[in-house]
């Protein structure tokens, strides 16, 4: 029986991390027959920018699945190419000193393909590593995938002069991103949503669409034009030893979407974004499929830069349950919040069952634990529909310096933030008091904030 469905009252820490282990026992691993398809075998070259490999790579890719499966194999060497789609029962696997360097040229990742955008459903500049409806893939190996997303490649298209946006250049910000939250807001179907060049909305890195049992092993993953690791609408992953390093804007490290099983491990984030949001649709498309994230488990990584360590929303229309987050360092100037769970009227979304221990923090600007149900408070929308944040326990969760130990700002007019558990936590050099707006049911047991015990 899972989380979702005991009771609030019935709900204990113990009786959460045993549930744990039993979710990561149901989570189904990948496996690939013993055979290997080399990608220079099939005219893949070294060190060839102007002229990239990738029909080549995905020739090997497809050779492989219809030999029914095995490893793709990329040697040594710099590797240019454009998009790639993976298949079923393949592991692309890069070797140590390996790397596959994605030519951020914007014409290569058309014409557009079936993803979701920022919790939106549409078809969108083509991702640079993608795969839809496939079962038992896998990324592996010591390589790395570089996006090559700079100031003057993807990262200018979000508008902003920091990231080299000037006028008369590609911008988001002109007409894209509204464009498509017109359509969803308005229930345009899906197959009308086509995206172009000139909306300039940035590709995911890795978009996995409907695929299951999924493996992303050993890799450094880096220069993403946006989010880095973007499952939607996945069962089983896991996300083992990655180092996601990506400073850009909207460089998330891994975003699961309306994605079930997950278990993310001994994993590297050093991101401009969050290291990892969990997410499951905005707004209408979030309800309209009403799927929710659930059953994530983090453990023994470690975050330095990041707005958040581990994030739940803001697109968390479809709701989300079961998240155990254990044995984390998160240490940077750079790193605004430990722990964030965010939504507002407009997507809604409820949020239960969060379980954190034994995560050390160093140094982060904002707050340890932040709770916020009035996110980007100026969306024009529909704001009819309630967020809720319920059954929250952390313990063992020390922190250096922050501005806030934690912070919760529920709606004004009614409490939906309840059942909120501290125990046993050592904030210390800590600029203001805890912010509690508009939640019942805080419990705090041994907290200290600055060495002082805190009651409430």
């Amino acid at each position: 029986m899972l989380l979702g469905t005991l009771s609030i009252q019935s709900q204990t820490s113990k009786e959460a991390w045993r549930e744990c282990a039993r979710i990561e026992k149901q989570i189904k691993k990948t496996e690939f027959p013993n055979r290997s398809f080399i990608i220079t075998d099939f005219g893949a070259k070294v060190d060839t920018p102007d002229e990239p490999c990738h029909e080549s790579i995905n020739q090997a890719i497809m050779e492989c699945f219809l030999s029914g499966g095995g490893t793709v194999l990329v040697p040594p060497g710099n590797f240019y190419l454009g998009p790639i789609v993976l298949k079923s029962n393949v592991n692309l696997h890069l070797e140590e000193g390996a790397c596959l360097k994605f030519v951020p040229e914007q014409e290569l990742y058309f014409p557009a393909v079936l993803t979701r955008w920022e919790g939106v459903d549409c078809y969108n500049t083509h991702p640079l590593i993608y795969a839809n409806g496939e079962t038992n893939i896998a990324i592996t190996g010591k390589g790395t995938i570089d996006g090559q997303a700079n100031n003057t490649k993807w990262w200018y298209m979000c508008g902003h002069p920091k990231f080299g946006w000037k006028e008369g250049l590609i911008s988001q910000k002109k007409g894209g991103r509204n464009r498509l939250f017109h359509f969803a807001e308005n229930f345009v179907p899906t197959y009308k949503r086509i995206m172009t060049p000139q909306d300039g909305l940035r590709p995911q890195l890795i978009n996995l669409n409907n695929c299951d049992r999924i493996l992303i092993e050993d890799v450094t993953l880096t220069n993403s034009p946006f989010w880095i690791i973007h499952p939607v609408f996945c069962e089983n992953l896991i996300v083992r030893r990655a180092k996601m390093i990506s400073h850009g804007p909207n460089s998330d490290g891994c975003d699961p979407e309306s994605t079930k099983n997950v278990l993310i491990e001994d994993c590297f984030f050093d991101t401009g974004d969050d290291c990892i949001a969990i997410k499951s649709g905005r707004n209408a498309d979030g309800r309209k499929w009403n799927i929710p994230s659930e059953n994530v488990i983090v453990r023994n990584c470690h975050m330095k830069d990041g707005h958040g360590g581990v994030v739940v929303g803001s697109e968390i229309s479809g709701g989300f349950r079961n998240l155990f987050v254990e044995n984390c360092t998160m240490d940077s100037p750079e790193q605004d919040r430990a722990i964030r769970l965010k939504s507002n009227t407009c997507r809604g979304g409820i949020i239960e069952n969060v379980y954190v221990r034994n995560i050390k923090v160093g140094e982060c600007k904002d707050a340890i634990i932040r709770i916020n149900l009035k996110y980007e408070k100026e969306e024009n929308c529909d704001r009819s529909h309630d967020p809720i944040v319920r059954n929250v326990y952390v313990e063992n969760v020390t922190s250096q310096k922050s501005k806030y130990g934690i912070f919760i700002d529920g709606l004004d007019d009614r409490i939906n933030v309840y059942n909120i558990n501290i125990d046993n936590c050592h904030f210390d050099n800590v600029q203001k008091k805890n912010f509690l707006h508009q939640c019942k049911g805080l419990k705090f047991n041994n907290l200290f904030v600055n060495g002082k015990q805190i009651d409430k």
